[in-house]
């Protein structure tokens, strides 16, 4: 976190000494550029009107020049000098200047007939130089150099440099204070988040972040809630689940044990009580074996342990489940009937299709009234399979359909037990469904009973190879 924290903030302070860099040279390179350029059209304009003057003269000499410079006033230049065509100086006010330079642009000028231009910003001043050729009639009579220094100019860049300067510093100082104070925020935020980590990691799944703002760092703390609401959610489920579980577990158990201890514990028990405290050892037995193999079942799709995809025809399935529950249906006194299309094919596993099958249709029959119907339908629309089980049975509640699918839950505790189901049937239907791509629907059959929609996806002919 401290690492974070110093780079974030070392990021900041770079990035503000990037800005203050081109906040003190751009505009001291801007401002010192408009002026090479004001210099350059106010000294071309006056060594041309000098040049065009003296080209008109039918000799230089010292006297000509200066009564011509006198004529045009010209002045305000650190020196003013006019060469022949030969390169020799006629005419020199005797200015400062730099010495050899002078010469040099002045022959250049002559030389190569164009004008030379030169400025530069030094101690305190603006240097500006500029030599042009004089003409007369096409042909080169001589050159003109003016050279000017202007500390005015000077000086009022530096007094603006200055400022600039001054002001960034004190910009520099503020942003600085300011990135600190909204580093050190931005930080407290990241930490308490962590620390909300910290307290939900040692088993604290109530515990909600504190919600400040709508940015990214909220948006975090939500998705952070949403998280942990979901594993408070989790554990309850587990917590109920175990819970659950063990009760499952230990109810047939404890039958089993109060029943051998009776047949243990009664020396003189006749035959056929003893044959009737076996059988229900046996029917506590197989409860006991459905239990765990459902729980088994559960546990394999929780990991994730899935299937390898095959053809499975969804009609066939049915049909084998219904020789199963046929003599199951006799027994209840309900009318069990079917409607089978051809060509229902899906891909997946052909046990978990019976198992859905199977276990959606077994319900329908325990939970259904003396006389009542069950009714299988398997048909396909499509690019899906549905397969429909409406009954004239008990009903679920509207207010129970949402958790009917959760694990141990049951609409009519006292009555399930009876049947004797553990409430893992439904949780079952619903895990193989969505291992198979496809989706479940619950709802109520006219006038009465329960209806349940499962649709699954058709299995292609690419995947069929038929």
């Amino acid at each position: 976190m401290h690492s974070l924290r110093f780079r974030f903030f070392a990021f900041i302070a770079a990035l503000l000494l990037v800005l203050l860099l081109l906040l003190n040279t751009y505009p001291l390179i801007s401002s010192r550029d408009a002026v090479y350029e004001e210099k350059r059209s106010s000294l071309a304009a006056a060594a041309s009107v000098v040049a065009s003057s003296l080209a008109g003269l039918d000799r230089l000499n010292p006297e000509s020049v200066a009564e011509v410079l006198t004529f045009l006033d010209i002045s305000g230049y650190s020196r003013i000098l006019v060469a022949d065509r030969r390169g020799n100086v006629v005419y020199d006010d005797g200015g400062a200047a730099g010495g050899q330079t002078e010469i040099a642009d002045v022959l250049t000028a002559l030389g190569e007939s164009k004008t030379i231009f030169r400025s530069r910003l030094r101690d305190g001043a603006f240097s500006s130089s500029y030599a042009v050729p004089m003409s007369s009639q096409g042909a080169i009579t001589g050159a003109v150099y003016l050279c000017e220094h202007d500390s005015e100019r000077a000086e009022i860049i530096y007094g603006i440099q200055n400022r600039i300067r001054v002001l960034s510093v004190f910009i520099g100082m503020a942003a600085l204070l300011l990135a600190g104070v909204f580093v050190l925020a931005l930080m407290r935020r990241l930490q308490d988040l962590v620390q909300s980590m910290r307290v939900v990691a040692e088993g604290d799944y109530a515990y909600r972040h504190p919600i400040r703002g709508q940015d990214e760092i909220s948006e975090l703390g939500e998705e952070f809630n949403l998280l942990t609401e979901r594993l408070e959610t989790t554990e309850k489920q587990r917590r109920r689940f175990v819970s659950d579980a063990s009760h499952e577990l230990k109810t047939p158990l404890a039958s089993i044990r109060l029943l051998s201890d009776s047949i243990v514990q009664n020396e003189g028990m006749d035959p056929a009580t003893v044959r009737e405290f076996a059988a229900d050892i046996g029917h506590e037995a197989q409860r006991l074996q459905r239990t765990t193999e459902d729980l088994l079942d559960l546990s394999r799709m929780d990991d994730g342990i899935g299937f390898v995809p095959e053809p499975a025809d969804v009609s066939r399935a049915a049909e084998d489940a219904l020789v199963l529950l046929r003599p199951l249906a006799q027994e209840r006194a309900v009318r069990l009937s079917a409607h089978l299309e051809d060509g229902c094919v899906v891909m997946g596993s052909p046990d978990e299709i019976f198992k859905i099958i199977f276990n959606l249709t077994e319900n329908a029959i325990k939970y259904n009234v003396p006389d009542g119907s069950v009714e299988l339908t398997v048909r396909s629309g499509g690019e899906v399979v549905e397969i429909e089980v409406a009954d004239t049975g008990i009903g679920i509640p509207e207010e129970d359909r949402l958790n009917i699918f959760d694990r141990f839950y049951r609409v009519d505790k006292a009555r399930s037990r009876a049947t004797g189901g553990n409430g893992l049937g439904l949780s079952i239907v619903h895990d193989a469904v969505q291992a198979h791509g496809g989706s479940i629907a619950v709802g109520q059959n006219k006038p009465q009973g329960s209806l349940f929609i499962v649709t699954l996806p058709r299995a292609t002919e690419e995947e069929t190879g038929i």
